[in-house]
């Protein structure tokens, strides 16, 4: 049987060891590197034959390092078919689809450790389905594709708590056009609850 190369990326020792350790224990797994930065992942990445990495996005600091990690091995010769899981407890949806953009096959929160295993033998057979984690939040960004950009201005200050007279006041906007708007938001994702 032929083993999965995984390279495990992580600045966190505790989740570094913690994961490295359960890989190992897997028979059909191999660990065939550990990075915790990103200049080592991409150095790793370029001298390894990998299957799937794992790439906490997170790796110094809040600087989302790990998705140019990513992306960078992504764009070597060499790893154009590595498959990237991205391990994180991030769980904004703009970080969730850049991550989907740059080429991950998957979003799996540290939270939901225990389906990394899974997440890694899905990828390697090319049929991984995308986990719960990421799914909600790429249902409700594509739904939100829907709205214009000025929609999707209203819509965010709305959700953030505010009323139509303050989005009214804060895009300079007569309050009957931001309600004109929030009808039309409304029309269009009917799910998400305006009021």
């Amino acid at each position: 049987m032929e083993r999965i190369r995984v390279m495990l990326v992580e600045d966190d020792s505790f989740w570094r060891d913690h994961i490295s350790g359960d890989l190992a224990d897997e028979p059909d797994i191999q660990v065939a590197g550990v990075a915790a930065t990103k200049e080592e992942a991409i150095e790793l990445a370029s001298k390894q034959d990998l299957d799937v990495i794992l790439m906490d996005i997170n790796l110094t600091g809040n600087n989302l390092d790990g998705l140019d990690a990513a992306e960078q091995i992504l764009h070597q010769e060499r790893n154009r078919s590595v498959k990237i899981i991205m391990l994180t407890s991030i769980t904004e949806a703009e970080v969730i689809m850049k991550s989907f953009r740059l080429g991950a096959m998957n979003y799996i929160n540290k939270s939901s450790y225990r389906d990394i295993l899974n997440a890694i033998r899905e990828a390697n057979s090319g049929r991984a389905s995308i986990h719960p984690d990421a799914a909600r939040a790429m249902r409700s960004e594509v739904q939100l594709m829907e709205l214009s950009p000025t929609e999707r201005e209203v819509f965010e200050l709305r959700r953030s708590g505010m009323s139509k007279r303050e989005i009214s006041e804060r895009l300079h906007k007569s309050t009957n056009t931001i309600k004109t708007q929030l009808r039309s938001i409304k029309n269009k994702l009917t799910h998400f609850k305006m009021d």
